[in-house]
């Protein structure tokens, strides 16, 4: 009997699965971000995100070629580089068959403060006056400048109170960069007794104990939003095994707030002082910075003061490492910031384990609000009771409201804690804007849930909102009119939330999406958005979606007669 031979069939192709990569690419690439093969620093994962930044502020797109040189430039799965690229807002990816955007983006702040100010009108009237093959006009999601609605962005330089008119001259000028800032700068600030503190510390005449005692006394909290108490951070932190690392999160995209940008762009300086003490206190190996990619000109100026502390030896060179978001609401929860700064897509983690054990590269990390260091040279220089002195209603300390909406004077004000909504508009606002009667307001920006003009007369700080169904979050305060549509108010605040989901849990991905759905129609059937809302609260893996339903809940609770008056019929 023949036996015949087969030759088997191999198994693996002869060459990478994929599309071949043009050495040009990659050289060019290797021109733009430096050759990793001299400095094997630049394969860092962490830089991911930072090299597609570099990439779309060269060509204005990303390209799947050049991201297929960058994942080869970094020795990284495609997919990888291509999760990160799609997952945030300010990457333009560009397929091989679409053609790359227009040469000059134009984009509108559609956050409620915009809305309120009419930007979706200012919207329909710019794409109405464009050349669309020149310039592109998008929406976009709270750009931090909410006293100066309606607000649009132009390349990189925002266009404030804009106008059809004033927003088409920027285009015809050509003049995209970011607008310019007058800052403090190192040498003012030091004849001012800064950076005191940290001398201090570091020579020891100021010890850690004496600090966190003087933090607690002051009763300093988290000012990003969560409120928990800024010495018990730097507690449970400096138990857990070094090395260690410290984190600033300054990306407050939460729509209604812009505190952290007032401070930064007056006294980086002062901010710098208190991160660097925070960062002493848990023996930090590195401070890392996280800025919202909204604040292209602070940016500049971090850069530049950053670049004083190394010139003056205040810093070894490379301690202080600035990142820039881009643009993604989710990574103000800690962890999604953390995952970011590691060149990966803002996605919360599971918890346990909390930031504070296993944090950046996976090592026990400080996570701080821009606010709240801030503060601590400035508590350390006047005394904890010159700090807790202030307040009201029984609270004590100070607090930062970013005020927008129907009010005459909107912007940053420093009032006492505990400090009503009808005390801060009259005594801080210059009352309500002409014509317009207070009906209702958001304490806490989108998440924070909606409240009455009846109820203006709560004290406004941590722990006092809750019984009203409430939080005041971040302090961004959103002041409504009788002028203003409540069911448009509803859909704005969750199409944000709905289109911030980072998708990675079913009750906020689906929730969010549905709940919008909803409230679309021309009736709102109470049990069932109430439903949805408790299974969103109940199911969600952090706080966008656990908070999303807040608003709704909170017009269900308190403005039935105004929705029924809207013609908004509310059924069981």
């Amino acid at each position: 009997m023949t036996v015949e031979t087969v030759t088997p069939k191999r198994r693996f192709r002869g060459r990478p699965r994929g599309r071949d990569l043009p050495p040009v690419a990659l050289a060019a690439l290797r021109q733009l971000l430096g050759d990793e093969r001299k400095d094997a620093g630049l394969r860092r994962r962490d830089l991911l995100i930072e090299h597609l930044h570099a990439i779309q502020d060269a060509h204005g797109h990303l390209s799947l070629v050049n991201l297929r040189a960058l994942a080869a430039y970094m020795n990284l799965p495609m997919a990888a580089v291509y999760e990160t690229a799609t997952f945030y807002a300010h990457f333009d990816v560009v397929h091989d068959d679409q053609a790359p955007p227009p040469e000059t983006t134009i984009r509108v702040c559609d956050s409620l403060s915009c809305q309120l100010a009419g930007a979706a009108t200012l919207e329909a009237e710019l794409k109405a006056g464009v050349d669309p093959a020149r310039v592109r006009v998008v929406r976009a999601p709270c750009m931090g400048r909410c006293e100066t609605a309606p607000v649009v962005e132009v390349g990189h330089h925002h266009v404030l109170f804009a106008t059809r008119e004033g927003v088409e001259s920027v285009v015809d000028t050509g003049h995209f960069h970011p607008e310019a800032i007058l800052w403090q700068r190192l040498d003012d600030y030091r004849e001012t007794g800064g950076y005191r503190l940290l001398a201090d510390c570091r020579a020891g005449q100021v010890t850690v104990e004496a600090l966190m005692q003087s933090l607690e006394t002051a009763n300093l909290r988290g000012l990003g939003g969560a409120g928990f108490p800024t010495f018990k951070k730097w507690h449970f932190v400096r138990q857990e095994p070094g090395p260690r690392y410290c984190a600033i999160n300054a990306d407050e995209g939460e729509p209604g707030t812009f505190k952290d940008r007032y401070y930064l762009e007056r006294s980086p300086h002062r901010f710098l002082e208190g991160a660097l003490v925070s960062a002493w206190a848990v023996e930090a190996e590195a401070l890392y910075i996280y800025l919202r990619d909204e604040y292209p000109g602070l940016h500049r100026v971090l850069h530049v003061a950053i670049g004083e502390l190394e010139s003056a030896g205040l810093v070894p060179p490379g301690y202080i490492v600035l990142r820039r978001g881009a643009g993604a609401y989710i990574c103000g929860e800690e962890s999604a910031m953390i995952e970011s700064l590691e060149g990966k897509p803002g996605k919360p983690r599971h918890r346990p384990p909390f930031v504070a054990q296993k944090g950046l590269f996976d090592r026990p990390t400080l996570v701080n609000n821009v606010e709240t260091v801030y503060w601590i040279p400035l508590i350390w220089e006047k005394g904890a009771d010159w700090f807790a002195g202030h307040g009201r209603h029984g609270r004590k300390g100070l607090r930062s409201f970013s005020v927008s909406g129907r009010v005459r004077r909107p912007g940053v004000h420093l009032a006492p804690a505990g400090i009503t909504l009808n005390e801060l508009i009259e005594e801080y606002c210059g009352g309500m804007a002409e014509g317009h009667r207070l009906a209702g307001y958001l304490p806490g920006g989108a998440s924070g849930g909606i409240l009455p003009a009846s109820k203006a007369d709560i004290p406004l700080d941590f722990d006092t909102l809750q019984e009203a169904g409430c939080f005041i979050g971040s302090a961004a305060i959103i002041v409504l009119s009788d002028q203003d549509d409540l069911r448009a108010v509803a859909t704005n605040l969750l199409a944000f939330f709905a289109d911030e989901s980072c998708g990675q849990c079913t009750p906020c991905r689906v929730g969010t999406e549905k709940m919008l759905t909803l409230l679309e129609r021309d009736e709102w059937r109470v049990e069932e958005l109430e439903r949805l809302s408790q299974v969103m609260m109940d199911a969600s893996i952090c706080g966008l979606g656990q908070a999303a339903p807040n608003p709704v809940l909170g017009l269900l609770r308190d403005f039935r007669g105004e929705l029924a008056s809207q013609n908004v019929i509310v059924k069981g």
